[in-house]
């Protein structure tokens, strides 16, 4: 029998507090990361006399709520404010350290987490939001919980898991010009399907993914929860180590060189088994957009809407059917001239310094014909894009630029697409009402965002830069 483990096996089995003899184990969580819809947990543990057990484990991120257009205090929306201050009083009352709306370090928790070194390879972390598969993309294993659980690791640190499958989604080749990460795990999912990965943790692998930076990768890694993924991962390399060498929180002197070592030891042995193998060609894909209401409804810019009297079984026709008609297309319709009515560039999965580049060297010297909010992830990436003159290509495209926070992404914080209008964005999800009530979501990369609010429509980018 082969000895040979994952990059998962090797990080699961280290975190292993004590195994059950029905397959449970209680794992040891390495971070946790609470922002204001952790409210319920901290309810929870309040209503059971007890402390949170490792404040310095815990980091509190104000992201979801906070507005966008302006910093000034108090926040105008009564529930918005509530949940922020909630969230500061938490903090305060337990000894956890608090990224707030007045603190350089604030940003959407999976954007300024990995930014101030919190994240690191090898560790668990845990937060109570979805996307925290993140966090993946630096060889942890990092996962989002529910409010039960989130009470669960604040009072003791540990958490009840079983041990998930595990699949291996290999890229190969080399993607054309103007593909970008989005476009990559758009396919990813298309070809799999929003439960492809139910039950699994995806390690991402081949020279596609060895070749993309680490924004990229979180890119990748943010979206495995739409293929039903437990997790994404990604094996740290030089890559990874040259991205996180100096951060705030990430080991400095011998405690690096430790810490590098060990490191090195994470990716997966030669000749390790995993229960799934999917393999794509990343020369094989186009700049990809989404026509329906899951992220599983991705084609490439260049083809047509589906008709549902081409599927297979009855089911499948109705859906189809009825993804059609909320999102206002006709069947067999060309995706490129779609119109599009507002363009969101943000989220935390497209709104770090790299996807604010790629769509302001698409905007440049040219003007939006919709408009469009353009939110960085982070107070940090903010600074380093003014820094670069990106905010004044977005403001002389015609394009707001806005405040840290994950905005019209989550429809939760006044950012809001109206009912009936169509929006192109960079964000991870097109479900029904995602941003807003009726409102239609394409999903795209952050370069197709920029070219889409250039033409008014769905468009090629390749054809707008070329």
């Amino acid at each position: 029998m082969s000895d040979a483990r994952t990059l998962f096996d090797k990080v699961w089995n280290a975190r292993v507090v004590v195994a059950r003899e029905d397959g449970a184990c209680l794992l040891w969580i390495d971070r946790h990361l609470v922002h204001e819809g952790s409210f319920h947990g901290f309810g929870m543990l309040d209503h059971s006399g007890r402390r949170v057990r490792r404040p310095d484990l815990t980091f509190a991120i104000a992201d979801h709520y906070v507005p966008s257009h302006s910093r000034a205090l108090p926040i105008a929306d009564p529930e918005a404010a509530g949940l922020v201050a909630t969230l500061r009083e938490n903090a305060r009352r337990h000894g956890i350290a608090l990224f707030g709306l007045d603190d350089p370090r604030q940003g959407i928790v999976h954007v300024t987490g990995p930014e101030q070194g919190l994240t690191l390879p090898g560790l668990t972390l845990v937060c109570g939001d979805s996307h925290t598969s993140t966090h993946g993309a630096f060889g942890a294993l990092a996962f989002g919980i529910g409010a039960s659980e989130v009470a669960h690791v604040l009072a003791t640190q540990t958490l009840w898991q079983r041990r998930p499958k595990t699949l291996r989604v290999g890229i190969e080749g080399t993607p054309h010009p103007h593909v970008a990460a989005k476009d990559l795990i758009l396919a990813v999912i298309a070809r799999i399907g929003a439960a492809g990965a139910v039950g699994h943790v995806i390690e991402y692998a081949g020279p596609a993914i060895r070749a993309m930076g680490m924004e990229a990768r979180m890119t990748i890694c943010n979206m495995s929860i739409e293929a039903g993924g437990r997790a994404g991962m990604v094996a740290p390399d030089d890559t990874t180590f040259a991205w996180l060498a100096g951060r705030p929180c990430a080991p400095k002197g011998a405690g690096w060189d430790a810490a590098l070592a060990a490191w090195k030891a994470l990716p997966s042995d030669a000749g390790a088994r995993f229960d799934r193998e999917v393999t794509l060609d990343a020369a094989a894909i186009a700049p990809t957009v989404t026509w329906g209401t899951s992220p599983e409804t991705a084609l490439p810019v260049t083809a047509r809407v589906p008709d549902p009297d081409a599927a297979e079984d009855v089911a499948r026709r109705r859906q189809i059917a009825e993804q059609l008609a909320y999102m206002g297309l006709a069947a067999g319709a060309p995706l490129e001239g779609t119109p599009i009515d507002r363009v969101f560039i943000g989220s935390c999965t497209n709104g770090r310094l790299p996807d604010l580049r790629a769509a302001a060297a698409v905007l440049k010297g040219r003007r939006a014909r919709v408009p469009g909010l353009v939110v960085p992830g982070s107070v940090a990436v903010k600074r380093a894009a003014e820094a670069e003159g990106l905010d004044r290509i977005f403001t002389a495209a015609g394009l707001v630029w806005g405040e840290p926070g994950c905005s019209m992404c989550v429809g939760m914080n006044g950012d809001l697409v109206p009912p009936g209008q169509r929006c192109a964005a960079t964000s991870n999800r097109n479900f029904v009402g995602r941003q807003g009530p009726g409102a239609r979501t394409h999903l795209m990369s952050p370069a197709m965002a920029a070219a889409a609010a250039v033409a008014g429509a769905i468009a090629d980018v390749r054809k707008i830069v070329a």
